[in-house]
């Protein structure tokens, strides 16, 4: 099978893409730097000419709520009237749990919209809600300042891996379209404020964490179980303590 993955030199799509070749299948990691770009349209139609699989692995490169949009409905635009024209099977699109409840927010409205995008066209699809990832953590730290304290929602997360979210990708590519929404998550459930501190600590960071019902998360406030499974979730293997330890140099 021949399996197209947009972003596929990122977290997820390098792991995805590794997975699938040593599953024996013919795999495209597209990205702008590979001259395929969802933006612009450069290199789809070569990318997809033979190409029976799409996974939308790919984020916006801003936050900024308008460029946001702009990214995810130009982009996917650009990738689904590629795949109609190349016959395409399968569209697959990696979301984020709760992308429905959180209007509020610029980054959520442009996921809306890519999930409107994909539930409109004729292509059959899989979309994929995930829980945050383990690795967002250190990005909130670099992000949070050098000094000072940390505020941040105290609602519930339940995060994964991004081993396990690769390995549901491949799976999801290699089997038939749901025409709907599938859920995963990590193994356990925790308050967003307290595994910042909790991983704060762990890697020998001072800076307090201040929790608050009120801390917005990415412009929306948060709803206790706003960024939790609705249902039955796919859930991953990996917990906090092993990925900790798989991020520490050996």
């Amino acid at each position: 099978m021949k399996i197209l993955v947009i972003g596929g030199t990122g977290l997820i799509g390098s792991k995805t893409v590794k997975i699938l070749l040593d599953r024996g299948h013919e795999v495209i990691a597209a990205s702008p730097s590979s001259g395929v770009n969802t933006i612009t349209g450069e290199g789809l139609a070569e990318a997809m000419a033979g190409t029976e699989v799409v996974l939308d692995l790919a984020n916006s490169p801003s936050f900024e709520d308008a460029e946001v949009l702009e990214f995810f409905q130009t982009a996917g635009r650009n990738l689904l009237a590629a795949e109609q024209e190349a016959g395409v099977h399968h569209h697959v699109a990696l979301s984020v749990v709760g992308t429905q409840d959180l209007g509020d927010s610029g980054y959520f409205r442009g996921k809306q919209a890519q999930e409107t995008l994909v539930k409109a066209a004729p292509i059959p699809y899989t979309i994929v809600h995930s829980t945050q990832f383990f690795e967002f953590l250190g990005g909130i730290a670099k992000s949070a300042g050098a000094e000072g304290t940390i505020t941040l929602s105290t609602a519930f997360i339940q995060p994964i891996a991004s081993p396990d979210v690769a390995a549901v990708m491949a799976d999801i590519a290699l089997g038939a379209p749901l025409n709907g929404t599938l859920e995963i998550a990590g193994p356990d459930k925790v308050r967003m404020s307290e595994l910042l501190a909790r991983y704060l600590r762990d890697i020998g960071d001072a800076r307090a964490v201040i929790g608050t019902p009120e801390a917005p998360y990415f412009g929306a406030r948060l709803a206790d179980d706003t960024l939790l499974p609705r249902g039955e979730a796919r859930l991953g293997t990996i917990g906090y303590a092993d990925w900790l330890a798989s991020q520490t140099p050996r």
